[in-house]
C-alpha cells in the first residue's frame, strides 16, 4: 500500500517509507492476523515488546534503522551522559532522541498555533458526531475520543488537528501555547496500529485505542483537549512533568513522549476559536496528510 503525503518543507508530494508494513498487512489483511489482533493489540504484549527496546542488545537495530530511513542524525542530541561514538544505550533511547538547540523553532506570533508534534497532519474546521468525517476510512467522533460527558458540550463542533507520528519521527510532543492544566485522565483501550492501512481496515481505532486526555486553557486559543493515542508496540505514553490541576506551561514546552511505536496526537478546540492552516485543510480534502516540522504554524486564531 502506497502512502502519499504533502511535505510542507520540500513543498512536494512524497511517498512514505513504512516501518513494519509487512506486519501491519499480516495483522489486518490475513485471517490469522485478524484472529490474533485482539491479543497482539492488548497492552501487555505491546509493553513487553516495548521493554525489549530498552535492552542493551536492542541498540544493534539503531544503525540499520538510521540508514534505511535516512534519518539526519546531525539534528539530534545523544542520550544524556553519552558521546557521539556511542550515542544511545538502547533503541528506546534513540527513539526518544531530542533535537539539538536551534534545529527547530516554535512560531511566536500569538495568532499562530505551532505544531505540537513533528508529524503528518489532517485538519478540520469543525468535527461533530452527527456528521462524522472520514479520514482514509476512519471516523472521528469527538464524544468517543473524549470519553467524558463533562467536556462534550465544550468541544462540540470544534476544530480538530490529528498528527500521526511514524516510527521514524521525533517522538516527543509539546504544548502549542502558554496555558494552564484544567484536568487530565486516562481512557482504557486496545493498542491497534495507527498506520493508514490499519485505519482503513478498522474504522474505530482512534476512538477505541488507549489514550491520555489533558484539558487545558490556553492564552490564545481557548480550551483544548490534548489527546495522546497509544498504538501497537508503544511501550508507554510518558508525561515529562506531573500533570497538576492549575499547573502552568509555556508555548513549546515538552509535554511528554511515546516509547517505541507509531502514535497519534489529536488536539480538539472550541467552536470558532481557531482553524487549521489552509494547506492542511486543502490536502485533507484530498485525503492526504501534510508533513510539518515541530514548531511550524498549524492553525490560526479566528477570534
Amino acid at each position: 500500500m502506497d502512502i502519499q503525503f504533502y511535505n510542507r518543507v520540500t513543498q512536494a508530494v512524497e511517498k512514505e517509507k513504512v516501518y513494519g508494513d509487512k506486519f501491519v498487512e499480516w495483522l489486518y489483511k490475513t485471517e490469522t492476523g485478524k484472529a490474533l489482533s485482539t491479543v497482539v493489540c492488548k497492552a501487555p504484549i505491546s509493553q513487553l515488546y516495548g521493554a525489549l527496546q530498552n535492552t542493551p542488545f536492542s541498540k544493534n537495530k539503531i544503525a540499520p534503522f538510521i540508514k534505511n530511513f535516512n534519518i539526519p542524525m546531525d539534528d539530534y542530541l545523544p542520550e544524556e551522559g553519552r558521546n557521539t561514538q556511542s550515542p544511545y544505550s538502547s533503541f528506546n533511547k534513540f527513539f526518544i532522541r531530542r533535537f539539538k538547540e536551534g534545529k527547530r523553532h516554535f512560531v511566536q506570533k500569538a495568532e499562530e498555533m505551532p505544531a505540537f508534534s513533528e508529524a503528518r497532519y489532517f485538519g478540520y474546521t469543525t468535527v461533530h458526531d452527527e456528521e462524522v468525517i472520514p479520514v482514509k476510512g476512519v471516523y472521528l467522533k469527538p464524544k468517543a475520543l473524549l470519553a467524558n460527558k463533562k467536556w462534550e458540550d465544550t468541544f462540540h463542533d470544534g476544530p480538530l488537528l490529528l498528527a500521526r507520528l511514524c516510527p521514524v519521527d521525533y517522538h516527543r510532543f509539546h504544548y502549542p501555547d502558554d496555558g494552564t492544566i484544567i484536568e487530565d485522565y486516562r481512557v482504557e483501550g486496545l493498542l491497534h496500529s495507527v498506520n493508514p492501512l490499519a485505519l482503513k481496515m478498522k474504522q474505530d481505532i482512534l476512538m477505541t485505542n488507549e489514550r491520555h486526555v489533558t484539558i487545558v486553557e490556553t492564552k490564545n486559543f481557548g480550551k483544548l483537549a490534548y489527546i495522546e493515542v497509544g498504538a501497537v508496540c508503544v511501550g508507554k505514553i510518558v508525561q515529562s512533568q506531573p500533570l497538576v490541576k492549575g499547573g502552568s506551561f509555556k508555548r513549546g514546552d515538552e509535554k511528554g513522549y511515546f516509547l517505541f511505536g507509531g502514535s497519534t496526537v489529536i488536539v480538539v478546540g472550541e467552536k470558532g476559536k481557531w482553524k487549521p492552516s489552509q494547506d492542511i485543510l486543502d490536502y485533507t480534502k484530498k485525503g492526504m496528510e501534510t508533513y510539518i516540522q515541530l514548531g511550524m504554524s498549524v492553525a490560526q486564531k479566528t477570534i
